[in-house]
Protein backbone atom coordinates (compact mmCIF):
# COMPACT_ATOMS: atom_id res chain seq x y z
CA UNK A 1 0.00 0.00 0.00
CA UNK A 2 1.61 3.65 -0.79
CA UNK A 3 2.04 6.38 1.50
CA UNK A 4 -1.20 8.31 -0.06
CA UNK A 5 -3.50 5.27 0.26
CA UNK A 6 -2.19 4.77 3.70
CA UNK A 7 -3.28 7.95 5.07
CA UNK A 8 -6.23 8.12 2.91
CA UNK A 9 -7.31 4.99 4.88
CA UNK A 10 -6.26 5.77 8.40
CA UNK A 11 -8.65 9.13 7.79
CA UNK A 12 -11.91 6.94 6.69
CA UNK A 13 -11.24 4.83 9.84
CA UNK A 14 -11.07 7.81 12.23
CA UNK A 15 -13.86 9.37 10.85
CA UNK A 16 -16.02 6.37 10.70
CA UNK A 17 -19.67 7.17 12.05
CA UNK A 18 -18.95 10.98 12.66
CA UNK A 19 -21.67 13.95 12.22
CA UNK A 20 -21.30 17.23 11.91
CA UNK A 21 -22.55 18.82 15.13
CA UNK A 22 -24.96 21.68 15.33
CA UNK A 23 -22.85 25.25 15.36
CA UNK A 24 -25.58 26.99 16.44
CA UNK A 25 -28.52 27.17 18.72
CA UNK A 26 -31.54 25.67 16.81
CA UNK A 27 -34.00 27.26 18.81
CA UNK A 28 -32.90 30.81 18.51
CA UNK A 29 -34.75 33.11 16.11
CA UNK A 30 -34.07 37.03 15.20
CA UNK A 31 -35.37 39.68 13.08
CA UNK A 32 -32.54 40.43 11.02
CA UNK A 33 -33.58 38.90 7.56
CA UNK A 34 -35.51 36.07 6.16
CA UNK A 35 -32.69 35.24 4.53
CA UNK A 36 -31.39 33.58 7.97
CA UNK A 37 -33.97 31.15 8.70
CA UNK A 38 -33.09 27.62 7.53
CA UNK A 39 -35.09 25.33 5.30
CA UNK A 40 -38.65 24.38 5.31
CA UNK A 41 -38.98 20.18 6.24
CA UNK A 42 -40.60 20.09 2.78
CA UNK A 43 -38.61 21.48 0.75
CA UNK A 44 -35.62 19.29 2.31
CA UNK A 45 -38.04 16.84 2.05
CA UNK A 46 -38.07 17.42 -1.73
CA UNK A 47 -34.73 17.51 -2.37
CA UNK A 48 -33.71 13.69 -0.49
CA UNK A 49 -36.88 12.77 -3.13
CA UNK A 50 -34.59 13.90 -6.14
CA UNK A 51 -31.35 12.48 -4.88
CA UNK A 52 -30.38 8.70 -5.90
CA UNK A 53 -29.66 7.77 -9.46
CA UNK A 54 -28.77 9.72 -12.37
CA UNK A 55 -30.59 12.50 -14.69
CA UNK A 56 -29.61 14.45 -17.20
CA UNK A 57 -27.51 17.86 -15.98
CA UNK A 58 -28.25 21.41 -16.84
CA UNK A 59 -31.61 21.35 -16.48
CA UNK A 60 -32.79 18.52 -19.01
CA UNK A 61 -34.19 16.48 -16.18
CA UNK A 62 -37.82 15.31 -14.96
CA UNK A 63 -38.01 17.92 -12.05
CA UNK A 64 -37.09 21.21 -14.24
CA UNK A 65 -39.32 19.74 -16.85
CA UNK A 66 -42.39 19.55 -14.13
CA UNK A 67 -41.23 22.89 -13.15
CA UNK A 68 -42.41 23.77 -16.45
CA UNK A 69 -46.04 22.98 -15.71
CA UNK A 70 -46.11 24.49 -12.46
CA UNK A 71 -44.95 27.71 -13.13
CA UNK A 72 -47.35 28.13 -16.15
CA UNK A 73 -49.96 27.20 -14.05
CA UNK A 74 -49.45 30.20 -11.69
CA UNK A 75 -48.02 32.56 -15.04
CA UNK A 76 -49.93 31.40 -17.73
CA UNK A 77 -48.98 29.16 -20.74
CA UNK A 78 -46.72 30.84 -22.43
CA UNK A 79 -44.35 31.67 -19.22
CA UNK A 80 -41.10 29.68 -19.29
CA UNK A 81 -38.56 29.33 -16.17
CA UNK A 82 -34.86 29.49 -15.85
CA UNK A 83 -33.63 27.88 -12.13
CA UNK A 84 -31.16 30.30 -10.78
CA UNK A 85 -29.09 30.37 -7.64
CA UNK A 86 -29.73 33.52 -6.08
CA UNK A 87 -32.02 36.43 -6.59
CA UNK A 88 -29.14 39.03 -7.77
CA UNK A 89 -28.33 36.54 -10.96
CA UNK A 90 -31.94 36.17 -11.44
CA UNK A 91 -31.95 40.40 -11.85
CA UNK A 92 -28.78 40.65 -13.35
CA UNK A 93 -29.67 37.98 -16.32
CA UNK A 94 -33.47 38.73 -16.65
CA UNK A 95 -32.27 42.49 -17.16
CA UNK A 96 -29.41 41.46 -19.68
CA UNK A 97 -31.99 39.72 -21.62
CA UNK A 98 -34.92 42.79 -22.14
CA UNK A 99 -32.17 45.35 -22.93
CA UNK A 100 -29.73 46.17 -25.72
CA UNK A 101 -26.20 47.40 -24.95
CA UNK A 102 -27.46 50.69 -24.56
CA UNK A 103 -30.26 50.19 -22.65
CA UNK A 104 -31.04 51.87 -18.88
CA UNK A 105 -33.44 50.69 -16.36
CA UNK A 106 -35.66 52.81 -14.49
CA UNK A 107 -35.75 51.56 -11.04
CA UNK A 108 -36.62 53.06 -7.42
CA UNK A 109 -33.62 54.28 -5.38
CA UNK A 110 -34.23 52.25 -2.75
CA UNK A 111 -34.43 49.08 -4.94
CA UNK A 112 -32.44 45.55 -4.06
CA UNK A 113 -30.66 46.42 -7.60
CA UNK A 114 -29.26 49.52 -6.25
CA UNK A 115 -28.36 49.14 -3.08
CA UNK A 116 -27.93 45.74 -2.29
CA UNK A 117 -26.57 43.67 -5.63
CA UNK A 118 -22.93 45.32 -5.39
CA UNK A 119 -23.53 46.82 -8.67
CA UNK A 120 -24.20 43.98 -10.14
CA UNK A 121 -26.92 45.01 -13.00
CA UNK A 122 -24.30 47.44 -13.85
CA UNK A 123 -20.97 45.91 -13.55
CA UNK A 124 -21.96 42.26 -14.77
CA UNK A 125 -25.18 43.04 -17.07
CA UNK A 126 -23.26 45.79 -18.52
CA UNK A 127 -26.57 48.23 -18.08
CA UNK A 128 -27.53 51.50 -16.61
CA UNK A 129 -29.73 52.03 -13.66
CA UNK A 130 -31.66 55.41 -13.22
CA UNK A 131 -33.23 55.51 -9.82
CA UNK A 132 -35.79 57.93 -8.58
CA UNK A 133 -36.84 58.90 -5.32
CA UNK A 134 -40.09 57.55 -3.40
CA UNK A 135 -41.47 57.85 0.18
CA UNK A 136 -42.68 54.01 0.21
CA UNK A 137 -40.47 51.84 -2.38
CA UNK A 138 -43.29 52.29 -4.97
CA UNK A 139 -42.98 54.29 -8.62
CA UNK A 140 -45.71 55.49 -10.00
CA UNK A 141 -46.17 56.57 -13.70
CA UNK A 142 -45.69 60.18 -12.96
CA UNK A 143 -42.17 59.34 -11.02
CA UNK A 144 -40.95 57.10 -13.93
CA UNK A 145 -41.00 59.46 -16.01
CA UNK A 146 -38.58 61.74 -13.95
CA UNK A 147 -35.60 59.48 -15.55
CA UNK A 148 -37.50 58.02 -19.10
CA UNK A 149 -36.71 60.56 -20.95
CA UNK A 150 -33.47 61.59 -24.22
CA UNK A 151 -34.96 58.96 -26.32
CA UNK A 152 -32.99 59.61 -29.29
CA UNK A 153 -30.13 60.88 -27.57
CA UNK A 154 -26.81 59.55 -28.12
CA UNK A 155 -25.57 61.09 -24.99
CA UNK A 156 -27.60 59.53 -22.71
CA UNK A 157 -28.40 55.77 -21.93
CA UNK A 158 -32.33 54.90 -23.11
CA UNK A 159 -34.61 54.65 -21.00
CA UNK A 160 -35.74 50.89 -22.04
CA UNK A 161 -36.66 49.00 -18.89
CA UNK A 162 -39.04 49.35 -15.95
CA UNK A 163 -37.74 47.25 -12.41
CA UNK A 164 -40.22 47.02 -9.89
CA UNK A 165 -39.70 45.04 -6.23
CA UNK A 166 -43.10 43.19 -4.98
CA UNK A 167 -43.25 43.33 -2.20
CA UNK A 168 -41.11 46.47 -1.93
CA UNK A 169 -37.61 46.70 -0.03
CA UNK A 170 -39.98 48.66 2.34
CA UNK A 171 -42.61 46.03 3.10
CA UNK A 172 -45.16 47.91 1.18
CA UNK A 173 -47.58 46.71 -2.17
CA UNK A 174 -48.12 47.41 -5.02
CA UNK A 175 -51.86 46.86 -5.73
CA UNK A 176 -52.91 44.76 -9.75
CA UNK A 177 -54.23 48.24 -10.79
CA UNK A 178 -50.59 49.86 -9.95
CA UNK A 179 -48.61 47.59 -11.93
CA UNK A 180 -50.93 47.38 -14.62
CA UNK A 181 -51.13 51.51 -14.76
CA UNK A 182 -47.24 51.30 -14.78
CA UNK A 183 -46.71 48.39 -17.01
CA UNK A 184 -49.11 50.25 -19.83
CA UNK A 185 -46.74 53.35 -19.32
CA UNK A 186 -44.22 51.98 -19.39
CA UNK A 187 -44.78 49.61 -22.84
CA UNK A 188 -46.66 53.10 -24.13
CA UNK A 189 -42.59 54.44 -23.95
CA UNK A 190 -40.88 51.33 -25.51
CA UNK A 191 -40.12 49.49 -22.01
CA UNK A 192 -40.06 46.72 -20.86
CA UNK A 193 -40.86 45.59 -17.46
CA UNK A 194 -39.72 43.80 -14.83
CA UNK A 195 -40.43 42.30 -11.46
CA UNK A 196 -38.09 41.90 -8.63
CA UNK A 197 -40.21 39.08 -6.83
CA UNK A 198 -38.02 38.07 -4.39
CA UNK A 199 -40.45 38.43 -1.99
CA UNK A 200 -43.41 38.10 -4.36
CA UNK A 201 -45.44 34.83 -2.51
CA UNK A 202 -45.44 37.74 0.52
CA UNK A 203 -47.04 39.77 -1.60
CA UNK A 204 -49.65 37.46 -3.13
CA UNK A 205 -50.66 36.18 0.14
CA UNK A 206 -51.02 39.74 1.21
CA UNK A 207 -53.06 40.43 -1.38
CA UNK A 208 -54.76 37.38 -1.76
CA UNK A 209 -55.19 37.29 -5.43
CA UNK A 210 -53.23 34.81 -7.50
CA UNK A 211 -49.59 35.83 -9.02
CA UNK A 212 -50.91 36.55 -12.63
CA UNK A 213 -53.11 39.15 -11.60
CA UNK A 214 -50.67 40.93 -10.64
CA UNK A 215 -47.64 40.19 -13.41
CA UNK A 216 -49.26 38.64 -16.37
CA UNK A 217 -52.78 40.23 -16.28
CA UNK A 218 -51.23 43.28 -15.40
CA UNK A 219 -48.80 43.41 -18.49
CA UNK A 220 -45.65 42.49 -16.89
CA UNK A 221 -43.09 40.57 -19.32
CA UNK A 222 -40.52 39.22 -16.93
CA UNK A 223 -40.16 38.37 -13.26
CA UNK A 224 -37.82 37.19 -10.52
CA UNK A 225 -39.14 34.48 -8.26
CA UNK A 226 -38.23 34.25 -5.55
CA UNK A 227 -37.80 30.70 -3.31
CA UNK A 228 -34.73 31.37 -0.69
CA UNK A 229 -36.56 34.05 1.46
CA UNK A 230 -39.83 31.44 1.60
CA UNK A 231 -38.23 28.22 2.84
CA UNK A 232 -35.82 26.99 -0.13
CA UNK A 233 -32.52 26.09 0.59
CA UNK A 234 -31.12 28.10 -2.73
CA UNK A 235 -33.63 28.40 -5.63
CA UNK A 236 -34.86 31.23 -7.64
CA UNK A 237 -35.84 30.92 -11.24
CA UNK A 238 -36.19 33.91 -13.61
CA UNK A 239 -39.67 33.61 -15.29
CA UNK A 240 -40.29 34.80 -18.72
CA UNK A 241 -44.21 36.17 -18.95
CA UNK A 242 -43.31 38.17 -22.55
CA UNK A 243 -40.98 35.83 -25.26
CA UNK A 244 -41.20 38.76 -27.38
CA UNK A 245 -39.26 40.86 -25.06
CA UNK A 246 -36.72 38.92 -23.20
CA UNK A 247 -34.18 37.22 -25.86
CA UNK A 248 -30.63 34.79 -25.16
CA UNK A 249 -31.77 34.03 -21.64
CA UNK A 250 -30.29 30.15 -22.25
CA UNK A 251 -26.80 31.88 -22.90
CA UNK A 252 -26.52 34.56 -20.83
CA UNK A 253 -27.62 32.73 -17.79
CA UNK A 254 -24.51 30.79 -18.54
CA UNK A 255 -22.00 32.84 -19.32
CA UNK A 256 -23.62 34.95 -15.89
CA UNK A 257 -22.76 31.52 -14.07
CA UNK A 258 -25.85 30.95 -13.08
CA UNK A 259 -26.77 27.54 -15.01
CA UNK A 260 -26.48 24.85 -12.49
CA UNK A 261 -25.29 21.62 -13.63
CA UNK A 262 -27.37 19.38 -11.03
CA UNK A 263 -30.28 21.34 -11.64
CA UNK A 264 -32.82 19.13 -10.52
CA UNK A 265 -32.39 19.56 -6.91
CA UNK A 266 -33.01 23.40 -7.19
CA UNK A 267 -36.07 22.59 -9.78
CA UNK A 268 -37.08 20.56 -6.66
CA UNK A 269 -36.89 22.74 -4.46
CA UNK A 270 -39.37 25.49 -6.32
CA UNK A 271 -41.75 22.25 -7.12
CA UNK A 272 -42.11 22.29 -3.60
CA UNK A 273 -43.03 25.30 -2.86
CA UNK A 274 -44.82 26.18 -5.84
CA UNK A 275 -46.67 22.78 -6.90
CA UNK A 276 -49.17 23.03 -4.14
CA UNK A 277 -49.53 25.77 -1.28
CA UNK A 278 -46.68 25.80 0.68
CA UNK A 279 -45.46 29.15 -0.61
CA UNK A 280 -48.73 30.24 0.86
CA UNK A 281 -48.58 28.75 4.12
CA UNK A 282 -45.07 29.86 4.63
CA UNK A 283 -45.70 33.55 3.45
CA UNK A 284 -48.74 33.38 4.76
CA UNK A 285 -47.46 33.06 8.32
CA UNK A 286 -44.36 35.25 7.76
CA UNK A 287 -47.14 38.38 6.97
CA UNK A 288 -48.95 37.21 10.13
CA UNK A 289 -46.20 37.68 11.97
CA UNK A 290 -44.92 40.88 10.93
CA UNK A 291 -48.87 42.26 11.71
CA UNK A 292 -48.50 40.57 15.38
CA UNK A 293 -45.44 42.28 16.25
CA UNK A 294 -46.37 45.81 14.90
CA UNK A 295 -49.81 45.35 17.02
CA UNK A 296 -48.08 43.90 20.39
CA UNK A 297 -45.31 47.70 19.86
CA UNK A 298 -48.26 50.18 18.77
CA UNK A 299 -49.05 51.51 22.13
CA UNK A 300 -44.78 51.61 23.16
CA UNK A 301 -44.05 55.10 23.92
CA UNK A 302 -41.40 56.65 21.58
CA UNK A 303 -41.67 53.44 18.72
CA UNK A 304 -43.07 55.11 15.71
CA UNK A 305 -44.02 53.20 12.77
CA UNK A 306 -42.33 54.23 9.34
CA UNK A 307 -44.27 52.33 6.48
CA UNK A 308 -46.89 50.66 6.64
CA UNK A 309 -46.70 47.04 7.30
CA UNK A 310 -48.14 45.03 4.43
CA UNK A 311 -45.85 42.14 4.12
CA UNK A 312 -43.46 40.10 6.42
CA UNK A 313 -41.60 43.75 7.35
CA UNK A 314 -41.89 46.03 10.39
CA UNK A 315 -39.80 49.58 9.96
CA UNK A 316 -39.79 51.74 12.94
CA UNK A 317 -37.67 54.29 14.75
CA UNK A 318 -36.65 53.78 18.03
CA UNK A 319 -35.63 56.20 21.20
CA UNK A 320 -31.79 56.90 21.51
CA UNK A 321 -30.08 54.07 23.06
CA UNK A 322 -32.72 51.05 22.64
CA UNK A 323 -31.39 49.56 19.52
CA UNK A 324 -28.27 48.03 20.74
CA UNK A 325 -29.22 46.66 24.02
CA UNK A 326 -31.73 44.91 22.24
CA UNK A 327 -29.38 43.25 19.50
CA UNK A 328 -27.59 41.39 22.61
CA UNK A 329 -30.46 39.21 22.47
CA UNK A 330 -32.09 39.40 19.11
CA UNK A 331 -30.33 40.60 15.27
CA UNK A 332 -31.68 43.04 13.06
CA UNK A 333 -30.95 46.03 11.05
CA UNK A 334 -30.43 49.41 11.29
CA UNK A 335 -32.79 50.84 8.27
CA UNK A 336 -31.46 54.48 8.43
CA UNK A 337 -29.04 55.00 11.38
CA UNK A 338 -28.99 58.93 11.65
CA UNK A 339 -32.92 58.32 12.05
CA UNK A 340 -32.71 55.56 14.60
CA UNK A 341 -34.67 53.69 11.79
CA UNK A 342 -34.80 49.72 12.26
CA UNK A 343 -36.29 46.75 10.20
CA UNK A 344 -37.38 43.95 11.72
CA UNK A 345 -37.92 40.73 9.01
CA UNK A 346 -40.40 37.91 9.81
CA UNK A 347 -39.90 34.31 8.35
CA UNK A 348 -41.54 31.17 7.63
CA UNK A 349 -40.64 30.13 11.15
CA UNK A 350 -41.12 33.01 13.32
CA UNK A 351 -43.20 32.24 16.38
CA UNK A 352 -45.92 33.71 18.02
CA UNK A 353 -43.87 32.93 21.40
CA UNK A 354 -40.77 34.92 18.81
CA UNK A 355 -42.82 38.12 18.43
CA UNK A 356 -43.93 38.44 22.11
CA UNK A 357 -40.99 37.61 23.86
CA UNK A 358 -39.22 40.49 21.98
CA UNK A 359 -42.02 43.09 21.87
CA UNK A 360 -41.78 42.46 25.91
CA UNK A 361 -37.90 43.32 25.67
CA UNK A 362 -38.63 46.23 23.58
CA UNK A 363 -40.93 47.46 26.46
CA UNK A 364 -38.71 46.68 28.82
CA UNK A 365 -35.75 48.70 26.77
CA UNK A 366 -37.65 51.59 26.09
CA UNK A 367 -39.09 51.91 29.83
CA UNK A 368 -35.12 52.05 30.74
CA UNK A 369 -34.36 54.46 28.44
CA UNK A 370 -37.02 56.53 29.74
Amino acid sequence: MSVVSAVATKRADDNAGVTTSALHDAERRGFASDNYSGVHPEVLEAIVAANGGHQSAYGSDAYTARLQDVVRGHFGSAAEAFPVFNGTGANVTALQSILPRWGAVVCARTAHINVDEGGAPERVAGLKLLTVPTENGKLTPELVDLEAWGYGDEHRAQPLALSITQSTELGTLYTPAEIRALSDHAHGLGMAVHVDGARLSNAAAALGVPFAEFTTEAGVDIVSLGGTKNGALGAEAIVVINPDRAAGLVYSRKFNMQLASKMRFVSAQLIALYEGDLWQRNAGHANAMAARLRAALADVPGVEFTQETQANGVFATLPAGVADPLRRQYKFYDWDAARREVRWMCSFDTSEADIDAFAALVRAEVAAAR
